[in-house]
């Protein structure tokens, strides 16, 4: 049986996307957004040694005016992927939570969008994130 953790970790670093194009009233750029930030996400899963079923992975594409947002909720943190109105430095939001019924959860932390396309940094947040830091 194929290890998804064990194989998607062993894959090759995501060629950068351009986190910053707006998907604004562009249906082709929001299902482009919503298909890189899903992958990264599965990357980021895999780097935290997360089997699939120990996390969701959400996609809401919301309105023509905003971006939808991509969610990974695990047991113990909840991460959110959007085109943030705080801008692209802001675009990641992680809080701990409380099982995969918890959408308020603990303090938001936010990280830059650009964090996707390194998921060993990204799992370090997470990871400093899920320890309280």
């Amino acid at each position: 049986m194929l290890d998804f953790a064990a194989s998607t970790r062993a894959a090759k670093r995501p060629k950068p996307f351009d986190w910053q194009r707006p998907t604004q009233y562009d249906d082709s750029q929001k299902a482009a957004f919503h298909r890189a930030a899903s992958n990264r996400l599965k990357l980021l899963a895999a780097q935290l040694d997360w089997p699939k079923a120990d996390f969701d992975l959400r996609s809401n594409k919301a309105g023509i005016a905003v971006s939808g947002e991509i969610t990974l909720h695990h047991e113990r943190v909840y991460i959110s992927v959007s085109q943030s109105c705080m801008g692209a430095q802001s675009g990641i939001l992680m809080r701990t939570c409380k099982g995969r019924r918890d959408y308020s959860g603990g303090r938001n932390h936010f990280a830059a969008l650009a964090l996707l396309d390194d998921p060993p940094a990204l799992a370090e947040r997470v990871t400093a994130v899920m320890a309280g830091g």
